[in-house]
């Protein structure tokens, strides 16, 4: 299948390389040249600029963006939309605030272009493992575009379906369609919160575990762990096994003290988001909502906790402190 990609940074760049890959046709585009010139030599067709993009792609188009949610994305739409032809398709892969994407769909259906909006989950890990899809849009667009979520999903794999999963769907595979337009970036979001009270849980818990050889303890109750094996050995059989846990294993094995983060956490929006949707829809999410408020106060005061935190965010998605 033949797509248009917008934008190939750390998340976008080894999408494309995915696609490409897996026999698609990629018309890829960035504002860095040297962006374009790397996944031109990885099997991808690179574009001069927006209208050579669009000139490259053949009706119905499709162009998929990548790039940072927001004011960039906004801009990107509006420079390409009207670079469309009636039944065209503009797909967003970012992490979109669902209310965004429903005024999105609305406008752009006036001109007559589908819409499609893709939380997409799988970090800098993607291009190997896959990606997590959760699609909203007309079932028409997501149709027409299920060789290319296919190809992006991690499929199967070993991992079996649940019993009694209601036949037809294609959750089991990686990718699923969530529902009308914003409906995938709901779903993203609320995964994204999740992730935050996650990420939380294993940062307080290996912080409980570093601080078990304090002074202040009595010395028939003080441990001195090795937090790189303990993660290790929860990996195996343990029900707080994850990926997440792998990540903090892998961190903890190359860097004990953890000593090249400072401790200052980042949120992308998306934690804030789900407190905000919470409190609308009148839902208690005490957990998430001091997952956010934690993440806050560490760049005030840092912890090991906040280490953790930092640590797993650059082991999943890349994401770097700011300048020390």
């Amino acid at each position: 299948m033949q797509v248009g990609l917008i934008g190939l940074g750390k998340m976008g760049g080894n999408m494309a390389r995915r696609l490409a890959a897996g026999g698609h046709q990629v018309v890829a585009w960035d504002q860095r040249p040297e962006a374009i010139e790397a996944i031109a030599r990885e099997g991808a067709a690179p574009a001069g600029s927006l209208d050579d993009l669009v000139a490259r792609l053949t009706p119905p188009r499709t162009i998929w963006i990548m790039v940072p949610a927001g004011a960039a994305t906004e801009d990107t739409i509006a420079a390409v939309a009207p670079r469309l032809d009636r039944g065209d398709t503009i797909v967003d892969g970012g992490n979109t605030y669902f209310k965004d994407d429903i005024r999105r769909a609305r406008e752009l259906a006036a001109r007559g272009l589908d819409y499609v909006d893709v939380g997409t989950s799988g970090g800098v890990w993607g291009a190997r493992r896959g990606y997590c899809l959760m699609i909203g849009g007309s079932p028409g667009a997501v149709t027409r575009l299920t060789p290319l979520f296919r190809t992006l999903a991690p499929g199967q794999g070993a991992v079996l379906p649940s019993e009694g999963l209601r036949s037809g769907t294609t959750a089991h595979e990686g990718f699923l369609h969530c529902g009308p337009a914003g409906a995938g970036h709901f779903v993203k979001m609320v995964h994204n919160g999740i992730e935050y009270g996650l990420m939380q849980a294993y940062a307080e818990g290996f912080d409980i575990l570093r601080h078990a050889s304090n002074d202040g303890l009595p010395a028939g109750q003080r441990y001195d762990l090795d937090l790189a094996q303990v993660a290790e050995v929860w990996r195996r059989g343990s029900v707080i096994g994850s990926w997440l846990l792998d990540l903090a294993a892998m961190a903890l094995a190359k860097d004990p003290g953890l000593d090249q983060f400072t401790g200052h956490v980042e949120d992308s929006g998306e934690g804030r988001w789900t407190v905000e949707t919470a409190m609308e829809e009148e839902v208690p999410a005490t957990v998430l909502t001091a997952a956010l408020y934690a993440r806050f106060r560490s760049r005030a005061a840092h912890t090991f906790a906040d280490k953790v935190l930092s640590a797993l965010r650059a082991q999943f998605g890349g994401h770097v402190e700011p300048p020390r």
